[in-house]
This record gives structure tokens, C-alpha cells and sequence, in this order.
């Protein structure tokens, strides 16, 4: 077994009271032990809040320093009551400000999940044969672009709503060109699957995302290759494979379109932190329809002339229902706003948790509401792969968590060599 890895951070808060209630000025000093453990922080704090002055004591210091931490850091804070204040409230409860973040939090998922929901029913509702038979998923989907563009033209220029990114002609061909791509052949490709698939179905192999996400990270060396990962994902693409064997309603086609709009939409995610994150150029969902919508608009016409438009001219299904397609270009924009606000809020990984519950939900709806089969194969198979996505998004978090805790330790650190400096500096004055 290895040896667990031990961090240890001694801090000292230094703070004299002279208030006349309290006989003597004392010094509060705080223990704080970080211990890393594999993935998991735990952290331990003790106080000691009527210890004699360090400074008249310089063998505590020392017996300290030698005895107990190997690593020492000062730092000067707010009093340890002032922060239990911005934390707790007067009775011991928490405070109102954490209550309303916490229930900020969870309207937000929820709103994400219903936009999400109901964007997916809808779009499946359009494009049916057996429903509102409009299946023309490249028209859909310029429709949708054209909507959003718009809006978050609207909310940019004219409303100032958010900021736009600063970005040269140059970058926007050579970065935002070809995601516009991607994303045009993602969004054509999956839209078109719900022409051949259930909405259950296409939720199972949905679940291939993290898959193809980390193949593609891998290919284009920005991830690092573990074999405990990759074990995981054969996992989730095993648990994949079996809800397909147990698929009711399997067409071929169908599948080969969303497993292509799968591997476009990873590729484009690994373009982005290419492209655009790694020049420091982040895009929100709005300052992002703002310059990627125009572009696949662009892309999306030219198949459209040559795939939809002699069909829709046909068939004289140039009729514009402008309640169904206006409501529901509305809902795939307020989807990407609820995106916004979302990972602005609490952070990209709870949407992707989210997204496990949102899939589950779908299917649920598949099954009871628009009669699509589920097979008990089907959720074998999708059980095996939830489990996988589960574990992979929990080794994110564990990640995360991890690095920004050495992130802590290291500003610190930094900050208590600094005072450190600046106390030799005072005493050499004295």
C-alpha cells in the first residue's frame, strides 16, 4: 500500500484586542491541518485564542516550529468569529445569504433540465413522420441559428447584456471557422436521428460523450492517457453496446448519425481549449452563438440547397408555423441562456450531473408519455454506462477539488514567506 501523501499548514492568525472588557491583549493562533489522502482534503481546525503573545515568547515559536510542522506560514486575518458570522447565522443555522445561494442554485439546475427536456421532446415532435411529420432537420436547425444569432446580437450590441470578446479577423478564420463546423455537422447529424431513433435510445448513446471526449483529448495530447480511465470508458461503451443489443426499435442509420454527431461535438469541445482556451479566449453560450451561429448558418446552407430545398419545394412544406417554430427556436435560445447562467452560477461538471438526472427523466417520458419501448436490456445496458459516467464525473470533481487545494496551500505559502520578509524587515529596523 503507498504511503499517503501529508500536507501540513501552520498558520498563525495574529490579532490584539484591547477592549476593556478583556483584561490582557492575547494573540489568537490558528492550527490548520490540510492532509492529502489520495484525492480527498480533509482539513482539521484548532484555536487557541488565549495564547500568551507569540512575540514574547519566541521558545513557543520555536518549539512549535521544530515539534509539530514542517512547513510554516504567517498570514494576518479577520478574527475567527467574523468568519463563523459570514457563515452562520445568530442561532447557529446558516445564513440567509448561503440559504439563497443554495436555493438559487438548484432553481437553476432545474431550469436547465426543463429547457433541456423540453428542447429534446420538442425537436422529436417536429422532425417525427408519426408526429408533426417535419422532418427537415438542416431547416431546423438554420431555423434555430437564425433565431439565436439575432437574440444574442440583441443582447451584445443593443441591450450591452454581456461583453463581447475582442477578436481579430485572423482569429476569428482560423479559431471560430472551424468550430462553426463542428458544430453545424453535430447539431445537423443529431437532429436528424430523432427522424430514425426513440428519444430514449438516443439518450443511451448520448452517454458515449465522455468517451469520445477523452479519445479526442488524447489524440490531440490533451489528456493525459491512464489506463484506470480508459478501462472506464470500455466500461460505459460496453454498457452502451448492451442497451443497443436490447434496442426495440434499432435502425442502423439512425445510429451511425448520432454516433457521428457524438464524435463532431467531442471534436469541436477539444477545438475549443485548442483554439480559442488555450489564446485565453473564453466564450459564454451568448458571445458564443454571437460568432459561431452565423458561421454554421453559413455551412448548414450549402447541404440545404442541394438536400432539403428541391425536397421542400416539392412538397410545398414552405408553410411557416410561426407559433411551433418560433416557441421553439425560443426554447433552444433560452437553453443556452439557462447554459449561462448555469455554469456561471455553480460550475460546468454540475451541469454535467445534471445531465445524468435530465437523461434519466427522458427516458422515463419516452417510455410513459410517447410509448417508445424500453427494453429491460435497454436499462441494463444504460445502468452499466450511467455507473461509468458516474465514476468519470466523480474523478473530475476529486480532481478539481484536489487541484484548487493545492492551489490554497501555494498562495499560502506565498503569502506567508511575504509577511515573513516583512517582519524580518521590521524587526531589523527596530
Amino acid at each position: 500500500m503507498e504511503k499517503a501523501q501529508e500536507e501540513m499548514v501552520y498558520s498563525i492568525h495574529h490579532k490584539k484586542t484591547t477592549k476593556p472588557s478583556e483584561r490582557y491583549p492575547y494573540d489568537l493562533i490558528c492550527f490548520r491541518h490540510t492532509f492529502t489522502k489520495t484525492n480527498s482534503i480533509f482539513s482539521f481546525h484548532c484555536s487557541l485564542p488565549y495564547f500568551p503573545t507569540i512575540r514574547s515568547d519566541p521558545f513557543l515559536l520555536f518549539f512549535l516550529f521544530i515539534h509539530h510542522f514542517p512547513y510554516l506560514s504567517i498570514f494576518q486575518k479577520t478574527r475567527k468569529k467574523q468568519q463563523h458570522n459570514r457563515t452562520m447565522g445568530k442561532g447557529g443555522s446558516l445564513s440567509d445569504n448561503v440559504i439563497k445561494n443554495i436555493i438559487l442554485s438548484y432553481t437553476y439546475v432545474c431550469i436547465w433540465i426543463f429547457l433541456s427536456f423540453t428542447v429534446i421532446v420538442y425537436n422529436k415532435y417536429i422532425l417525427d413522420k408519426k408526429l408533426y411529420n417535419w422532418p427537415f432537420p438542416i431547416s431546423l436547425t438554420m431555423i434555430h441559428m437564425s433565431f439565436c444569432a439575432t437574440l444574442a446580437f440583441l443582447l451584445i450590441k443593443v441591450f450591452k447584456f454581456v461583453e463581447p470578446v475582442s477578436m481579430s479577423r485572423e482569429l476569428y478564420l482560423s479559431s471560430v471557422v472551424p468550430i462553426g463546423a463542428l458544430y453545424s455537422l453535430s447539431l445537423w447529424l443529431s437532429n436528424s436521428a430523432y427522424i430514425y431513433l426513440s428519444v430514449s435510445f438516443i439518450q443511451m448513446l448520448k452517454a458515449l460523450m465522455p468517451v469520445a471526449v477523452y479519445s479526442m483529448g488524447v489524440l490531440f495530447k490533451k489528456e493525459t492517457f491512464k489506463t484506470d480511465t480508459m478501462v472506464n470508458m470500455i466500461s460505459i461503451s460496453f454498457g452502451v453496446a448492451i442497451a443497443a443489443y436490447g434496442e426495440a426499435r434499432f435502425d442502423s442509420w439512425g445510429v451511425m448519425l448520432q454516433l457521428g454527431a457524438v464524435a463532431f461535438e467531442a471534436t469541436r469541445l477539444v477545438m475549443i481549449q485548442i483554439l480559442l482556451t488555450s489564446k485565453g479566449i473564453t466564450l459564454n453560450p451568448i458571445t458564443s452563438l454571437y460568432y459561431v451561429a452565423p458561421c454554421c448558418l453559413v455551412f448548414l446552407l450549402v447541404p440545404w440547397i442541394f438536400v432539403e430545398y428541391p425536397v421542400l419545394k416539392d412538397t410545398s412544406s414552405f408553410d411557416f408555423d410561426f407559433v411551433i417554430f418560433g416557441t421553439n427556436s425560443f426554447c433552444a435560445f433560452a437553453l443556452n441562456l439557462a447554459v449561462f447562467l448555469l455554469v456561471g452560477k455553480t460550475s460546468a461538471l454540475t451541469m454535467n450531473v445534471a445531465g445524468v438526472v435530465k437523461d434519466w427523466l427522458l427516458i422515463a417520458f419516452s417510455w410513459s408519455v410517447i410509448k417508445d419501448t424500453v427494453t429491460p436490456i435497454n436499462l441494463f445496458g444504460y445502468g452499466v454506462a450511467f455507473l461509468g459516467v458516474a465514476y468519470y464525473n466523480h474523478a473530475k470533481l476529486q480532481a478539481l477539488k484536489a487541484k484548487e487545494a493545492e492551489k490554497k496551500v501555494g498562495q499560502a505559502d506565498e503569502e506567508g514567506e511575504r509577511l515573513i520578509e516583512e517582519r524580518q524587515g521590521e524587526g531589523s529596523v527596530k
